[in-house]
């Protein structure tokens, strides 16, 4: 007898097993529709990364709503679909934005309402910016470019200005004892 530790496969004919190459190999599938997958460097063998178009979307859109000056996301149906999501608690923040993914590169556009006063340029500039610096650093892909089309300008009305108002009065209130 030898000194090698028995397993349940050396027990049985005192052999070590032999392994099966088919058993032991990762199961290969392909990416769903609508992903990337992204390799690791080449010769590392350590696997691959796949992210959902859905994904780049949304990290766009996210950086494009912290923009100043960014009123809304997409057209007028898809806003209209939007209040409605929100009304029941549910938001889609890559709505108004269009990715296409490639291997290493995206292409985004995005569709938005700016508020008035701020400079159109001003805020296409950053939201371009914004997206170009969200998805090459936090999804590694090269971004190659960032269309932007602006459909509206919001203009405060006087409704929206007295909801501002009421609602400034109650924090006023509120924080008086």
């Amino acid at each position: 007898m030898s000194n090698q530790p028995q397993t349940p496969s050396t027990v049985a004919n005192n052999t070590p097993a032999k392994s099966n190459p088919a058993k032991n190999s990762p199961v290969r599938t392909s990416p769903p529709v609508g992903s990337t997958t992204l390799s690791t460097e080449p010769g590392q063998g350590r696997g691959s990364t796949t992210i959902a178009d859905a994904v780049v979307a949304k990290i766009a859109g996210i950086a494009t709503r912290e923009i100043p000056g960014v009123y809304a996301l997409g057209g007028g149906a898809a806003r209209a679909l939007g209040s409605l999501r929100d009304a029941i608690g549910q938001s889609d923040v890559a709505q108004g934005i269009s990715v296409e993914v490639g291997q290493t590169q995206a292409a985004v556009d995005v569709t938005l309402i700016v508020e008035y006063p701020h400079p159109l340029q001003d805020v296409a500039r950053s939201v371009r910016d914004a997206i170009y610096t969200a998805v090459e650093d936090l999804v590694g892909l090269q971004v190659t470019e960032v269309n932007i089309s602006i459909t509206d300008v919001h203009i405060p009305t006087d409704d929206d200005r007295n909801a501002n108002d009421a609602h400034q009065d109650t924090q006023k209130e509120a924080r008086v004892s």
